[in-house]
């Protein structure tokens, strides 16, 4: 039939892409037996770069626990004709990807529109009255000092960037109501984790804790959605992305590849350069602090 003739027409192009962004990022690697190596494992498990939106295959999280507090509405922001438009095709997009449904929840929280560096607008959702009375999951971040102390013996390290990783995990039927939001035509709700709720992090941490298992600390991290495999020698490498990366597959992770870097010397993570043993803070942010415009006025300061 058509669709599926597109079906495949569409995988075919997806597969063309993958290819090519695997190529482009192990280009680096100047042994070519290492080269194939490694892209063997990324081809291996390409399904990791395929550009559909996924939800993970996990129990819904629960991650806004508000006990018997009553239902918050706040009204829509006033917004342009343009600004209305914006948020109706970024509503669109989101119900295509099954990210959001529609609601009969008494809840309602604002949408803002924020702008990006590029002048784009970023679509967002003014929770800070429902993370008022939100009851704070107290589930551990890594703290950063022994992230690095475990990165600093590593020689080789690949880092992996979730695509929309919140947007991946599938938020329980019990919370989403708390997440409704209006447009000016209907009223809808996230089906998975939202951006901007205040247990987000911990949720998402909980999440990919539970995923990467046994393997962290010994050769594998996660800060957040910032994923870093670490090894000392090449062939652990391989070893170590393989089982990673199956790991994931086997989740339905999917990657942004334009933001991973696999099998690097010198990485930068979490604001610091790491090579050779020596973490030093990011040479960008210190570049961002040289060049930052000191105040010329008392109201500036």
């Amino acid at each position: 039939s058509g669709n599926d003739l597109q079906k495949h027409l569409r995988a075919q192009c997806y597969s063309e892409q993958i290819r090519k962004q695997i190529f482009e990022s192990t280009a680096h690697i100047e042994d070519s037996k290492h080269r194939l190596a490694i892209q063997g494992i990324l081809w291996r498990n390409k399904i990791l770069f395929d550009p559909t939106p996924s939800i993970i295959n996990i129990s819904p999280q629960s991650a806004i626990r508000t006990s018997d507090h009553p239902p918050i509405y706040s009204k829509p922001y006033p917004a342009s004709t343009k600004d209305q438009q914006i948020k109706f095709q970024e509503t669109q997009k989101l119900l295509e990807r099954g990210h959001i449904e529609e609601s009969t929840s008494p809840w309602s929280s604002p949408i803002v529109l924020v702008k990006k560096k590029d002048k784009t607008m970023r679509f967002c959702i003014d929770y800070r009255r429902l993370n008022a009375v939100t009851i704070k999951d107290a589930f551990p971040l890594p703290r950063i000092d022994e992230i690095f102390d475990q990165l600093s013996d590593a020689t080789y390290y690949t880092k992996f960037d979730f695509k929309s990783g919140y947007f991946q995990v599938p938020l329980s039927k019990e919370d989403r109501p708390k997440t409704a939001f209006s447009t000016r035509d209907n009223h809808y709700q996230f089906t998975v984790l939202p951006q901007g709720i205040t247990n987000g992090p911990a949720t998402f941490q909980r999440v990919i804790n539970h995923m990467l298992g046994p393997t962290r600390w010994k050769y594998a991290l996660a800060y957040i959605d910032d994923v870093i495999i670490y090894s000392k020698t090449f062939e652990e490498h391989l070893s170590h992305l393989n089982e990673i990366c199956t790991i994931l597959k086997n989740a339905q992770f999917r990657l942004n590849p334009e933001k991973c870097e696999i099998a690097r010397t010198q990485t930068d993570y979490l604001g610091h350069r790491i090579q050779n043993g020596e973490i030093r803070p990011s040479p960008t942010n210190i570049h961002g602090l040289i060049n930052t415009r000191l105040p010329q006025t008392a109201d500036e300061a």
